[in-house]
């Protein structure tokens, strides 16, 4: 696991990083929020998370943490010798996952760390969900078949969220327009259907042959599970 430090504390990064490093970590430093910015920008590395200090030289930690809110949802736990409520409360405000202050002890600070990664981790895949030859992620809201990339309007990927949510099963045509739409069917309401034609059309067959998405007459719709 790859890890940003940055602090401007020179001695304890050193230490941090010895430690991270025996516990099995890699571990990349700065002592600047703005150097830290510029990096974090150029997108030519990736972390598996940032250990972010509040009080750093060129651009202070919440304003770093906002700039890399504006592009990632990267596990961000932020250092302190500052442990005032306040900070805190800001600091988990502006997007940032865990809050510690300092001092702390490296063994609790790598227990955190580990905890924070492994939810960061669960979150991630419980987003991606993946039936046959579809992928569907649903906080990148993109879609995948067969490897290529469909591209569907927001209505389209809310109501196929629904079905992929409940894959199997029949959703009625009230909960899709309720859940998916965010607002109730009307007397001769063809919304539903019309979406459902496209989003078959975009999506296509099987490779066997057979349709995706089954029409329940009285029911509802249901995304069916190849068996």
């Amino acid at each position: 696991m790859h890890i940003l430090l940055v602090d401007d504390d020179v001695a304890l990064c050193e230490l941090l990083s010895e430690y991270l490093e025996m516990e099995g970590f890699q571990v990349s430093m700065l002592h600047d929020g703005n150097q830290a910015l510029q990096l974090i920008n150029s997108a030519q590395q990736s972390w598996d998370a940032i250990l972010l200090d509040v009080m750093l030289p060129g651009l202070n930690g919440f304003d770093l943490l906002k700039a890399i809110r504006l592009q990632s949802s990267i596990p961000v736990l932020m250092l302190t010798a500052r442990g005032e409520d306040t900070d805190t409360v800001l600091g988990l405000e502006l997007g940032a996952d865990e809050y510690v202050a300092k001092p702390v002890s490296p063994r609790v600070l790598v227990a955190r760390l580990r905890a924070l990664i492994r939810r960061a981790s669960s979150e991630q895949k419980s987003n991606v969900i993946k039936i046959g030859d579809l992928n569907l992620d649903k906080q990148a809201r993109l879609l995948t078949v067969a490897g290529e990339t469909i591209e569907l309007t927001g209505a389209e990927f809310n109501l196929l969220n629904q079905l992929i949510d409940h894959a199997g099963e029949v959703v009625s045509r009230e909960q899709l327009a309720k859940e998916g739409l965010g607002r109730a069917l009307q007397a001769y309401d063809r919304r539903i259907e019309t979406h459902m034609t496209q989003i078959r059309r975009k999506l296509g067959l099987r490779a066997d042959g057979t349709e995706r998405i089954k029409t329940v007459r009285g029911a509802g719709y249901q995304y069916v599970i190849s068996r």
